[in-house]
């Protein structure tokens, strides 16, 4: 059982900027958030064990770059071979793996060993309590989760365990904003599954 850095529950949404974001899975979903990201400025990492799905994100991404760079608005896409490669500087970590316990466990253990202490970890999930994923991380503060898809520019309810970094928080919102989605923030209701020690 680990525990969050409570040190960093009061740090200021600046100390959380969101700039650099590693998309973990290209496949359909993975890939179109991915290019959405760089679309709006973000600087983005998108890896997966399939590179088909890789040489898929990099041709979609010439179209869109050109596009892009004319409107200023241009963010960059590059490609990791590794879960390590494409987490090294991200601000934040957003996983498209089944949404299912032990896809997002692995994801988010292999994030949270990998990435720096000041990143963030975001994903989509219907099904599972962020409290239970967030409770295997050493940044349990830190750790999000987004119900109603990541369909860009959609409505999103972001949820988030009990005790939350207000930084974090703060900018996990500001960067689903920037990409035209209406947030709702919510304290995770599900039940845990899994024994934790949150503090």
């Amino acid at each position: 059982m680990r525990n969050g850095d409570s040190g960093a529950d009061s740090l200021p949404a600046s100390q959380f900027a969101i700039q650099t974001v590693a998309v973990i899975g290209a496949g359909t979903a993975g890939r179109s958030f991915a290019l959405a990201c760089a679309a709006a400025g973000f600087d983005v990492f998108l890896e997966d064990v399939m590179p088909a799905n890789l040489r898929r994100a990099k041709e979609e991404y010439s179209d869109l770059a050109a596009k892009a760079v004319a409107s200023g608005s241009a963010g960059r896409l590059d490609l990791a071979l590794t879960v390590d490669d494409a987490v090294r500087t991200a601000d934040v970590v957003v996983d498209f793996v089944p949404d299912e316990l032990e896809s997002k466990l692995e994801i988010f253990c292999m994030a949270d060993r990998m990435a720096p202490p000041k990143t963030l970890l975001l994903t989509p999930s219907d099904a599972l309590s962020i409290t239970d994923l967030a409770s295997c991380t050493y940044r349990a503060n830190r750790c999000f989760a987004v119900r109603g898809g990541m369909v860009v520019g959609g409505a999103v309810r972001l949820v988030h365990p009990k005790r939350t970094a207000g930084g974090a928080l703060a900018a996990v919102q500001e960067f689903l904003r920037a990409l035209g989605s209406a947030v709702r923030v919510e304290e995770d209701a599900d039940a845990p599954m899994l024994v934790k020690n949150l503090g």
